[in-house]
Order: C-alpha cells, then sequence, then structure tokens
C-alpha cells in the first residue's frame, strides 16, 4: 500500500459527522445546506436523464457548458475565456485539484500553501512528489504578510495553492493581498492554482477578485470553480478548469486519466444555471447573508460572539478570549456528546503548528435547525 495514504488517520471531519450520527446531534460541522438545491436545476438534470444524451460525453465537457461558463465570468469578473480552449469540466473541484497538482508538480518542486487549508491539499502534494512551505494564517484577521511570504517562496517554488474566499476562516483576500501575491508568482515564476469555489459566496457588497485577472497572471493562473457551491448542490461534484492553453494542455492530460468525464445530465442543468439572472445569485448571497446574522446573533447571546465571516458557508468562534481553558478538538468532542451540536475545530485544517483555540460553524441551514443549536448550547459559557 502507499505509505501516503495507508498512514493517513481518520480526518475529524469524519470524526464529528459519525459522532452527530450516533448521537443524534445537530451537524453543525459540515458544511453543505440542508436544503434540496433549486427546484428548476434540479428539474433540468432530470429532463436531461429523460431526454437528452446519457453516453460519453466529450472529455472536456458538453460544449454548452464551457460556453455557459466563459460567459458567467465574462459576464461576472470581466475576464475574457476561450471556451474550446480554456474551459475544461471536472467531476467536482476536488479532482480539479488534483488534476492541477499533478499535470504541474514534478519531485521536489515546492508548493506554498496558506494553513488553515482544505485538508486534501497536502496530501496531494505530497503523492505528486511536491514539498510544502506552510505559510500560517492566524485569526482574527487571517492575513497574510510580505515577510511570510519571503519566507516561502524560494527558487524551487513551482506551484501556490490558494483558496479564496479562504475556507474555514471566512475570510475573503482582497486586491491588497492578491497583488502582493501575484508580484510573489511572478518574481519566482511560480502557478497559481486558485480554489475559488466560494467565489459567488460573498457578503456585504463584497467583490471577488479572481487571481487570473490580475495583470501578469493570465498566463500563470489556474482558476477552480464548483457548481456545488454557486448552486447549493454540494454532491453534485461538477467542477471548472479555467486556464491559458499552455497550462490546459497538460491539465486536459491528467483530468483524462482521473475522471475522464462527468455526468452529462449534470452538466446540462448547471450550464442553464450559470446562465440565470444576476437576482438569483444576488437572491443566495442574501438568503445566506440572512443565516450569518441569525446565527451569529444568537451566538453573541449566549456569550459565544463570532469572528467576522465574510464569505462561505462558515462563522468562527475564538475560545482563547472567553477562558475556558480548552482546545478547541476537545471542546467540539465535548460538545456533541453534553450539548448535541457538532462543530468543527479549526486545528485540524493546520498541517503544523495549529492554532487551537478556534471553532467552525455552518449556518447554511434552515432557521430551525439554527435556532436549535443556540438553544442546546445556552449556558455553555457563565
Amino acid at each position: 500500500m502507499n505509505a501516503l495514504f495507508s498512514n493517513l488517520p481518520t480526518t475529524i471531519f469524519e470524526v464529528m459527522s459519525l459522532l452527530a450520527r450516533e448521537t443524534g446531534a445537530i451537524n453543525l460541522g459540515q458544511g453543505f445546506p440542508d436544503g434540496s438545491g433549486p427546484e428548476d436545476i434540479r428539474r433540468a438534470a432530470a429532463d436531461a436523464v429523460l431526454n437528452g444524451y446519457n453516453q460519453y460525453p466529450p472529455m472536456m465537457g458538453l460544449p454548452e457548458l464551457r460556453t455557459a461558463v466563459a460567459n458567467h465570468y465574462r459576464h461576472w469578473h470581466g475576464v475574457d475565456l476561450d471556451p474550446v480552449a480554456e474551459v475544461m469540466v471536472t467531476s467536482g473541484a476536488t479532482e480539479a485539484i488534483a488534476g492541477a497538482l499533478f499535470a504541474l508538480i514534478e519531485p521536489g518542486d515546492e508548493v506554498v500553501l496558506f494553513q488553515p487549508l482544505y485538508d486534501a491539499y497536502l496530501p496531494l502534494v505530497k503523492r505528486a512528489g511536491g514539498v510544502p512551505r506552510l505559510v500560517r494564517l492566524e485569526p482574527p484577521h487571517w492575513r497574510f504578510t510580505e515577510e511570510m511570504l519571503t519566507a516561502a517562496f524560494s527558487p524551487k517554488t513551482k506551484v501556490v495553492v490558494l483558496n479564496n474566499p479562504l475556507n474555514p476562516t471566512a475570510t475573503v483576500f482582497g486586491r491588497e493581498d492578491l497583488e502582493l501575491l501575484s508580484r510573489y508568482c511572478q518574481e519566482f515564476d511560480a502557478v497559481a492554482v486558485c480554489d475559488e469555489v466560494w467565489e459567488h459566496v460573498v457578503f456585504d457588497g463584497r467583490e471577488h477578485i479572481p487571481m487570473i485577472a490580475l495583470p501578469g497572471m493570465r498566463d500563470r493562473t489556474v482558476k477552480i470553480g464548483s457548481a456545488g457551491k454557486i448552486f447549493s448542490l454540494t454532491g453534485w461534484k461538477v467542477g471548472f478548469v479555467c486556464a491559458a492553453p499552455p497550462l490546459m494542455k497538460s491539465l486536459s492530460k491528467a483530468h483524462q486519466f482521473l475522471t475522464f468525464t462527468t455526468p452529462p445530465n449534470l452538466q446540462a442543468a448547471v450550464a442553464y444555471g450559470l446562465d440565470k439572472e444576476d437576482a438569483f445569485f444576488e437572491g443566495m448571497r442574501q438568503d445566506l447573508s440572512r443565516s450569518r446574522d441569525r446565527l451569529a446573533s444568537g451566538l453573541r447571546s449566549i456569550g459565544l460572539p463570532p469572528l467576522e465571516s465574510q464569505g462561505t458557508y462558515f462563522l468562527n468562534v475564538d475560545l482563547a478570549p472567553l477562558g475556558l481553558n480548552v482546545d478547541d478538538e476537545s471542546f467540539c468532542k465535548t460538545l456533541v456528546h453534553e450539548r448535541g451540536v457538532a462543530l468543527i475545530p479549526v486545528s485540524a485544517f493546520y498541517a503544523e503548528t495549529p492554532v487551537t483555540s478556534v471553532v467552525r460553524i455552518c449556518f447554511s441551514k434552515q432557521d430551525a435547525t439554527l435556532d436549535a443549536a443556540i438553544e442546546r448550547l445556552a449556558g455553555l459559557v457563565r
């Protein structure tokens, strides 16, 4: 067996979800909505199954979806993409990330990663033979500095992986941050693999800025998106990859030997969804923002003030100022048994030197679910 994967422990996400099922706890740990997703998009998928093509679609994706992706990003981000040469469909964003890392990294290449980080990044980088160089972000602002980048980048740097908006911190990197990182990418001739699955889930009038749109980054950025996050259909696993033709040539070969294709009915439905009017996407943000504010207000009312949530499905609470004298993992495991609420310790998103005082809470739930969780947590802090 491959030692990298066989020696990996069970993730905290599996642990907490299992505990939630076993105890009947309210699961605010895993990041998925408890609704069914937009009915018209689901009906489009069902119609495509019954009346459409159900054999192998083109390896790069259905032409109508690739065109829809290009049109969508032109409209929302002002990025002009050739749907034939610069857009590819994958079976979810995680496959897109894996394919990008396998296509771009050779053994010994260094890869800059920002922690806390999505748990798939590090094993995929190592499996590709990459050497991780970790940048440690801290609450409450979770920002990186020029000093951090100077310490992380070297002549061996080949790839930078950036998640923006950032899960689990619920922060959105602004133009100043992205321009600083892009300067380092260009100086060290590195490719930015940008996990932008939360690009539409930003709040309070914030704007998502894709790295691929910045000066000097058009030919050295792999932009990755996710229909699952855009449409609250996380089980569909339909991802998009956008990159300049020289990069796409290698990216497509990696995809060809991973999943090769993605279900055509889901592709057809996502193409339909991406062409929806702006009001749909703005309404989605407003609904999630309202849920965020409802949970944040409830948490403050019981003495658990959350950190600012600028995007994603998550709020975070820093336990350190509350005088609870407990680390985040112990807190979460106690909570699921004694209070019947499952959360996620943010220390699980660190590979080394973790922040051990922050817990992540998912708010993309129905009002009754959020209110019930607050009721169970009441009296926790005295």
